[in-house]
């Protein structure tokens, strides 16, 4: 009789992309954390295109300065701490009908 043949078995570890723009920018934040604790423990700093631009201890004023220089455009400002509190939903608008009835309603 022979012996059975063990195969390991392979391990596949899909990524998923982030979907949005600003989840690209948080987690170009997350990576950066390490980093960042070393040179800007305590402020907030905001991630566009992938690397931080601006850095404040007021988020406002941050986030203002921030959409000034490069529009309204999704961005993400995080407080550099330990453990950064958890990501609020960015607000965004909504397209839907004026009147709130079917379009062949008529």
């Amino acid at each position: 009789m022979s012996q059975p043949i063990t195969i390991p078995t392979m391990t596949v570890e899909l990524v998923q992309p982030p979907r949005t723009k600003w989840e690209r920018e948080y987690r170009s934040f997350l990576e950066n954390l390490s980093e960042l604790l070393k040179t800007h423990r305590g402020q907030f700093v905001a991630f566009h295109e992938g690397r931080m631009v601006d850095c404040s201890e007021d988020e406002l004023s941050l986030a203002s300065r921030v959409w000034d220089k490069y529009g309204y455009a999704p961005i993400h400002i995080g407080l550099v701490t330990e453990l950064p509190p958890p990501p609020e939903r960015m607000p965004s608008f909504r397209i839907t009908s004026r009147c709130g009835g079917s379009p062949s309603s008529g």
